[in-house]
């Protein structure tokens, strides 16, 4: 229970890093503080290779679906853009930092994929309000912008999370044990 709490206060810490980071014109202070999260939180479980593997499919997943809100005009960035037309690297940071809770503070979720698309649906599109309220992003046709942040988390939460559970049980079925032996027998050979 307390890995979970910290996971989440931890996943909202680095949320802040990098709203709060962008809208004071240091994009690069909330990235920096999700790293060192990060770090953490893979010190932490028992499998960090699978959460790796999230975290990339996760970063990927943000690149697409914050870079179609920039090209489309519906949201712009106004810091830490590295190239134009795509999703500033703070929120790439964001969409890592969201992927550590899948197999630890929201892993109740992973069974309860419908839930998951309701949830992704409501707080996908009031997370990014919240960035507006604060500064860090602008929506420039908000009606647009809210119903498609409402179709990408609806469609997104339920997928890192079947992605999530996959990924932390097929990590069970390797064991280390096989790997070591059959590294010895090879390199007696």
């Amino acid at each position: 229970m307390i890995r979970m709490a910290y996971n989440f206060l931890a996943s909202e810490a680095g949320w802040f890093a990098c709203v709060l980071g962008a809208v004071y014109g240091m994009p690069l202070f909330g990235p920096l503080v999700v790293l060192v999260l990060i770090f953490i939180h893979l010190r932490m479980v028992k499998r960090p290779g699978a959460d790796i593997r999230l975290m990339l499919a996760a970063v990927a997943m943000g690149l697409i679906a914050d870079s179609f809100l920039v090209v489309s005009g519906w949201v712009s960035y106004p810091g830490g853009t590295w190239i134009p037309g795509v999703a500033p690297y703070w929120i790439l940071a964001m969409w890592a930092m969201f992927s550590t809770t899948l197999n630890t503070a929201f892993k109740w979720l992973q069974s309860r994929l419908v839930l998951a698309m309701v949830l992704g649906a409501v707080f996908g599109p009031l997370a990014y309000l919240a960035g507006e309220e604060l500064g860090a992003i602008r929506l420039e046709a908000p009606i647009s912008a809210l119903i498609a942040l409402a179709v990408i988390w609806a469609a997104s939460l339920p997928l890192m999370l079947m992605m999530a559970s996959r990924w932390d049980s097929m990590a069970d079925q390797v064991r280390p044990d096989y790997i070591l032996d059959s590294w010895r027998v090879n390199s007696s050979a």
